[in-house]
């Protein structure tokens, strides 16, 4: 029979497996972003894998109901995370409602989503990312955005680009210009999913002047540097679309003190793809994906459906992605571990034992111990195979 057949032998659709090189290679990058989110004073948490479906399509969360993966337990509808701001928002609520603010969280973890897979989208897949609630604050949001910059830095990418948008504007130009509800729905589907010919398309249906028509038509071409606000502002007549102009050169402002704004541009067409973001928003792209990298943004009502209103921002980073596009890119560390082979002639196992727990203690390295005794010939060839770099041999 084909191994292939035998479907104890197969990962359910979604889903890979994690060999060792692969499996080092993402172990080193977590333990990167661990270390820089817990300099920047955020602490790690960790939720369950599951949650209560009705928790996970709270409020604004409702839409993306459709790519949940669901199950039944014991009566009630549970379902697994598909992004960790909900269930965090949660616990934040729930847990953590006597903490100081402003409370600063971070995690790295797995979350599940209904995907057409491909390589760097899959069912389930490693996101790492902090929130920040409790601060409403331009700061708050260039804090995030620097703080993302420096996470992929750090982790030895480098052909990528942060876009940075805001919600206020879009929505400020369609009720500007009376764009009903549905229409409004309507073209920023079209924009998310950055299809400009459907967008074109369904603003020409609209029962509006020329003058407002050009100027949606225009805010997918929204990109670029400090001149597109100016470019912004000079489209928009009203305060919500002034206000997000405004917030936006505050963030960037202080992006620039961070040393984060030569990898940032705007992009005032951005939408993202969860209901619940409110005002500054960012999506991070890279050479060699065709999807986002990372993405974020403010998200100030979530906490008010779990019954706690209170401000708050963050972003989140797909590992896998990140790694996909290092290896796309041709910058993959070597992590490789150094490690030392202990091998030994006849006779002396009780002594490589001994000898292999103090390699381990002093030397601090992995060290492989031989389990059988074997020739120098033997224990040379050996530790290449155990990619090894060192061989102590007792004779």
């Amino acid at each position: 029979m084909d191994i292939t057949d035998n479907i104890t032998l197969k990962v359910p659709y979604g889903t890979r497996d994690s060999l060792p090189d692969e499996t080092r290679k993402k172990r080193a990058v977590k333990e990167k972003l661990s270390r820089l989110f817990n300099s920047f004073g955020y602490e790690e948490v960790e939720t369950p894998i599951v949650e209560y479906l009705d928790t996970l399509t709270m409020g604004s969360a409702k839409g993306d109901e459709e790519n949940m993966l669901k199950l039944i337990s014991r009566g009630e509808t549970l379902a697994l995370r598909h992004e960790m701001t909900t269930p965090i928002a949660r616990m934040a609520v729930s847990r953590l409602s006597d903490s100081p603010l402003p409370l600063k969280l971070c995690y790295i973890a797995n979350v599940y989503r209904q995907e057409e897979t491909q390589a760097g989208r899959q069912c389930e897949f490693c996101q790492a990312g902090v929130e920040l609630m409790g601060s409403s604050a331009a700061a708050a949001d260039a804090e995030v955005v620097a703080l993302c910059v420096r996470a992929i830095d750090e982790c030895s990418l480098n052909d990528y680009r942060v876009f940075l948008g805001h919600i206020g504007f879009v929505q400020g130009l369609m009720t500007e210009y009376g764009i009903n509800a549905d229409a409004q729905r309507k073209i920023k589907k079209a924009m998310e999913r950055r299809d400009l010919v459907k967008t074109e398309s369904i603003i020409d249906t609209l029962d509006i002047d020329k003058t407002a028509k050009r100027n949606l038509k225009k805010m997918p071409w929204l990109i670029g540097g400090e001149d597109i606000l100016t470019l912004a502002e000079n489209m928009a007549n009203n305060e919500t679309s002034s206000a997000a102009v405004n917030n936006l050169r505050e963030i960037y402002k202080l992006l620039k003190v961070y040393g984060a704004a030569d990898a940032v541009s705007f992009d005032l067409g951005i939408t993202r793809d969860f209901g619940y973001y409110t005002g500054a928003v960012f999506e991070v792209y890279a050479k060699g994906l065709g999807f986002p990298l990372a993405g974020g943004g403010r998200y100030d009502n979530m906490l008010a459906d779990f019954g706690s209103s209170c401000p708050a921002t963050g972003f989140s980073l797909g590992v896998d992605r990140l790694l996909l596009a290092r290896k796309r890119q041709g910058g993959e560390e070597d992590t490789a571990a150094a490690a030392i082979y202990v091998a030994y002639g006849a006779g002396l196992e009780e002594k490589a034992v001994t000898e292999a727990a103090r390699l381990r203690e002093e030397e601090n390295v992995a060290v492989r111990l031989a389990l059988k005794s074997e020739t120098k010939d033997e224990a040379q060839k050996s530790m290449q195979e155990n990619r090894c770099s060192r061989l102590f041999y007792l004779e």
